[in-house]
């Protein structure tokens, strides 16, 4: 049950990296823009077609043309650092090449937020511990078995750290590299 709580930490830590961007256009960096549609916050791709024509250029086109403002705005609004251009059928988003302050700052927030998830961890960890404690003290399992399950618990713990230390300072190299 920890190892499945653990992994959910681990696949939106996943998630959260895809949005940071390489100076390179990808799909993904618009994926938790929401969009007032009707009085209702939806994602822009549930909205539109998003394409890459190109490495650094992102194509929006929306199914209803009607809401391009609002997506031209809540884009803005998103403070991804990223200007989109309206022709009025399609918005097209140009990714500017990442100056090293920006990839610094990128750096610094992917440490931050895989710090983030490793507490995740660590909490989801202690609130086992606490279980296989109140085991014991009901009588339900006895001190070897907890010493067991304690170890068992620690060790999956230390496994995931270590996938969530790896796949920051992937993603960290994959920013750091121009």
């Amino acid at each position: 049950m920890e190892e499945s709580k653990m992994d959910k930490a681990i696949n939106a830590l996943i998630e959260d990296f895809a949005a940071y961007r390489a100076g390179r256009a990808n799909p993904t960096a618009l994926a938790k823009v929401m969009v007032d549609y009707y009085g209702t916050a939806t994602p822009i791709p549930q909205l539109a077609n998003v394409n890459v024509p190109e490495p650094r250029m992102l194509v929006v086109q929306p199914y209803d043309v009607s809401i391009i403002k609002e997506m031209e705005k809540a884009i803005l609004a998103a403070d991804l650092g990223l200007t989109p251009n309206n022709d009025g059928k399609v918005l097209r988003i140009g990714f500017p090449a990442l100056t090293e302050d920006r990839r610094k700052e990128l750096v610094k927030a992917v440490s931050k937020r895989a710090e983030e998830a490793k507490i995740t961890i660590r909490n989801i960890r202690r609130d086992g511990m606490d279980e296989i404690k109140k085991q014991l003290k009901d009588k339900e399992i006895n001190e070897d078995d907890a010493r067991d399950k304690e170890d068992d618990l620690q060790k999956l713990t230390d496994r995931k750290i270590k996938e969530v230390e790896d796949i920051a300072s992937k993603k960290e190299k994959e920013l750091l590299e121009v």
